[in-house]
């Protein structure tokens, strides 16, 4: 039997398993999943027995359209190759589908969760639309259905307006790019509403509006953005995150713009509003001063005059007719004072002389001199006149009379 070395046996197995397995189909469950920096991803695919490496690489993996994830049943379609260098086979994928369930409506949900997590669709975040915008820009393709629909209403509804468009890819792998880029661009402008829309197709139509890099843009956007992708039934990304969402593009139109002949009739009803407010007004305001003037003819100034006149006559008259009486009173009492005066004098002197004659004796019978000499002298000491409940014992002072003075020393002092 001839002898291999492991590299020529490798290389046989190599070519063996490419040329038997040059196209697989494998369904398995995602396990150990590595995004390399150069793009590749590697993987194991297992089952409840078994496991199979696994590699897809960059150019591959760039078509992804959902994100790979831990435990995540798939359908991959690739090739066995044998690396060589370790003896090791694995699968070289091609492509990958979730089992069970579309590639594009995995991706869908699993964007929407995320941005959902990030905040996206918060309803605070939303930017209100003006009432009356003056200048607005379409996102979409030139060429399409849905830019004429959505003229064609705003030239009905509201012709005050003015419009730019951006003529965007809407479908295939350049238009998210190119939907996101237009978003930048007019962001910078002075417009009052963007609105990015196209008409309906399959989801692989719509699916530049369910891009993340379109998300971003109308996130990070300060003009206020309407998503107006589809039909009714259709929901794409850009309806969440947008500030307004319309079910159609000719829809947005008319959610966005007045309609002028509603204004019109708003106008012709404020007129009327109006003309009937002011009338309402001046018939009050004809009332109120016809009011005015019959008070003023009741109380005007001149009549005021005369009453005051009037009032100030009657005070004076009163204040006469008093000032008279209390004079006549007052010359009675004057009468009455003049004839008693002399009399209430001559009493009051006798009384007062009396009283003095009275006093005249009182100090007369008290005299020092007048007072009986014996048993009465003057304390004095140091040449003062003294109380003698002042004296201590021992104390030397002078006792004097009208007629003798001697010194003495306080021997004993008793209070009485």
């Amino acid at each position: 039997m001839h002898v291999l070395n492991v590299s020529s046996l490798n290389e046989q197995i190599k070519t063996l398993l490419e040329s038997t397995f040059s196209r697989v189909l494998v369904e398995g469950e995602l396990s150990r999943i590595t995004f390399h920096n150069s793009g590749h991803i590697y993987f194991t695919l297992k089952d409840s027995s078994s496991t199979l490496k696994a590699v897809m690489f960059r150019g591959n993996a760039t078509k992804l359209k959902f994100q790979l994830q831990e435990g995540q049943k798939v359908i991959l379609d690739g090739a066995i190759t044998l690396y060589k260098p370790r003896g090791e086979y694995q699968i070289n994928c091609f492509s990958i589908q979730p089992s069970g369930q579309g590639a594009l409506a995995l991706a869908y949900e699993q964007l929407k969760q995320k941005l959902s997590d990030k905040g996206y669709f918060s309803p605070e975040i939303k930017k209100p639309l003006p009432k009356f915008p003056k200048k607005i820009a379409l996102i979409t393709s030139a060429t399409g259905a849905a830019l004429q629909d959505m003229l064609r209403v705003a030239n009905s509804r509201y012709r005050a307006l003015e419009i730019d468009i951006y003529d965007v890819l809407v479908q295939g792998d350049s238009a998210a790019p190119a939907i996101a880029n237009a978003i930048f661009i007019s962001d910078k402008k002075d417009y009052d509403i963007v609105v990015i829309g196209r008409g309906g197709g399959s989801i692989e139509d719509l699916w530049a509006f369910n891009e993340e890099i379109v998300a971003d843009a109308i996130f990070s956007a300060k003009t206020p953005i309407v998503s107006a992708v589809g039909h009714e039934i259709d929901w794409v990304i850009s309806d969440f995150v947008s500030d307004l969402r319309a079910p159609t593009p000719s829809a947005a139109m008319e959610m966005i713009l007045p309609d002028t002949n509603e204004l019109y009739q708003y106008l012709d009803s404020i007129s009327a509003q109006l003309t009937q407010t002011v009338s309402q007004k001046v018939f009050n305001a004809e009332q109120e001063l016809a009011h005015i003037i019959n008070s003023y003819s009741q109380h005007s100034i001149e009549k005021k005059i005369t009453q005051n006149l009037q009032e100030i006559m009657q005070v004076k008259e009163s204040f006469s007719q008093s000032i008279s009486f209390k004079i006549q009173n007052f010359s009675k009492e004057l009468e009455n004072i003049k004839s008693r005066f002399p009399h209430v004098i001559d009493s009051k002197i006798d009384i007062a002389q009396n009283q003095v004659i009275t006093l005249q004796k009182m100090l007369e019978s008290n005299h020092p001199r007048l007072k009986s000499k014996k048993g009465f002298a003057q304390i004095s000491q140091d040449s003062k006149v003294i109380d003698i409940s002042s004296l201590h014992i021992d104390d030397i002072f002078e006792a004097q009379s009208d007629r003798v003075c001697v010194s003495a020393k306080v021997l004993k002092k008793v209070d009485i």
